[in-house]
């Protein structure tokens, strides 16, 4: 069986009424997990198969006296009291000894949010709800690999997830109480929420786009407290009208080393071959980005440029921005 899950719609406000439940939105790999006797399958979003990169999961749920079910959830791999992006993405190895070897030092989770089985799908979600929960009761060990996820009727609660999780938090999950599970579709039914934050960082250098001497991205840069400007990401969302006055303004500054602290392109299994080209800059100018979740040292993905700041003291752009987040997400779970 390969299961489609069912998908959210992006929102830009949590949506009220006592109609929705909220759930975490986690940082991972959202994975359908199938046992049919002593068959166990873990299936991507994309319908690929993750068993042999999670072995580690496959035998936690192997082990569940349940022989017979359909599981939706989120992998995930917990590293000192926060939930690693990157150690989910060392696993996907072509060495199953390599595996074996991650899964021992950084054993993985499986934070369920739905009981799929038999005809659950065609039932609404607080009906599914209360089957999943009666099961994790039943079969899932405290603590084990297997976790419930939470979930609440409280938009204040939900709110405060948004406010105040760290690292492995991507945000919410709203869901509509009355809907089925619409395998492979994206409705309103569900809705995702980010948590959008700003910061100043200050550009210690940039890349050309692929094709022409043009900009195409701006390198970002945090201070720690040493004074040392590490890598933290990038943004390429330039307005096209401002590119090429950008690119001189940029190319009058180029100064090496950039970076005095994590310089772009550090080793890595997905490091390409440009991954460490770029033009360094003297730490002149500073942007204010918006981000939606700080992990590992650098923004899990592309930020959006919201305004230039020359107001703004480049020595002021430090990590402390980033790290507000105050309570570990595995307080959700534990």
């Amino acid at each position: 069986m390969n299961l489609a899950p069912m998908e959210a719609l992006s929102a830009l406000e949590v949506p009220e009424g006592a109609e929705w439940q909220y759930e975490p939105k986690w940082d991972g790999f959202r994975c359908i997990a199938v046992r049919a006797g002593e068959e166990v399958e873990l299936h991507s979003k994309s319908g690929q198969p993750l068993g042999r990169y999670f072995p580690d999961i496959v035998e936690s749920l192997r082990n569940l006296r349940a022989k017979d079910f359909v599981l939706d959830g989120e992998l995930a791999i917990p590293v000192e009291g926060d939930l690693s992006f990157n150690e989910l993405q060392l696993r996907l190895h072509p060495a199953a000894s390599r595996v074996k070897m991650l899964a021992g030092k950084h054993p993985a989770i499986y934070i369920v949010f739905d009981l799929l089985s038999g005809d659950l799908p065609a039932h609404p979600l607080r009906e599914r709800r209360k089957t999943l929960e009666a099961f994790a009761a039943k079969y899932f060990e405290d603590p084990g690999a297997l976790r419930l996820s939470p979930a609440t009727g409280s938009l204040a609660e939900a709110r405060k997830w948004l406010r105040t999780m760290g690292g492995g938090l991507d945000g919410i999950i709203a869901k509509r109480l009355d809907a089925l599970y619409e395998a492979g579709e994206r409705t309103g039914a569900v809705q995702k929420i980010k948590s959008l934050r700003s910061a100043d960082c200050v550009v210690g250098g940039f890349r050309y786009a692929t094709k022409g001497k043009i900009v195409g991205s701006l390198l970002l840069g945090l201070y720690d407290d040493d004074g040392l400007l590490h890598h933290v990401g990038y943004t390429s969302s330039i307005p096209a009208g401002e590119k090429r006055a950008l690119t001189k303004q940029l190319e009058d500054l180029r100064e090496p080393p950039g970076f005095t602290g994590r310089t772009p392109g550090g080793p890595s299994r997905w490091s390409t071959e440009r991954s460490g080209e770029f033009e360094p800059l003297a730490p002149k100018l500073v942007v204010e980005v918006q981000y939606d979740h700080f992990t590992g040292g650098r923004f899990r993905h592309g930020t959006k440029l919201l305004r230039w700041r020359p107001d703004k003291s480049p020595q002021q752009c430090t990590l402390r921005q980033v790290e507000h987040e105050s309570r570990s997400p595995l307080a959700l779970i534990a």
